[in-house]
């Protein structure tokens, strides 16, 4: 008999980048420079469609552990300002999380101050939100490197 259980959580992320708005947005908004810092190593499993309406996927995991397939859909985008998308998160064949995510940014002297929050449902101990808010600090120090 599997337990079943809805975590809801809610986390934000601020980062400082010392470029401006738009060319941090400018790294989520293709294929090529979102694959830099957040793209599978194996180019088929990433795809970018980067539009109200647009979808992305992202598929990987370890040589021994399960596929995790990411799966986002875009909702709004003001340019230099704000994306808003949701997505779920799968180990294998099992849904472990389904969030809504807004990212915005703000100029910030002559930087950019991105505010990343996401609230989520993280489903039956498959994931958990402090596990989720580590790996998107790591994705977005990843970002700051593919910015220098």
């Amino acid at each position: 008999m599997t337990i079943r259980s809805a975590e809801h959580a809610t986390f934000a992320i601020v980062r400082n980048y010392p470029v401006p708005p738009e060319r941090v947005f400018a790294a989520w908004a293709t294929r090529e420079a979102k694959s830099r810092w957040f793209g599978s190593p194996v180019e088929s499993a990433y795809s970018l469609d980067f539009r109200v309406g647009g979808h992305e996927t992202n598929r990987g995991g370890p040589p021994d552990g399960p596929v995790y397939t990411y799966a986002a859909t875009y909702s709004e985008i003001v340019p230099d300002e704000r994306i808003v998308y949701s997505y779920t998160m799968d180990a294998g064949d099992t849904r472990i999380s389904v969030s809504v995510t807004t990212v915005e940014f703000a100029a910030d002297g002559g930087g950019t101050k991105l505010t990343f929050t996401e609230q989520g449902v993280f489903l039956d101990g498959g994931d958990k939100v402090e596990f989720r808010e580590g790996g998107t600090g790591d994705l977005l120090d990843a970002l700051g490197t593919a910015l220098s």
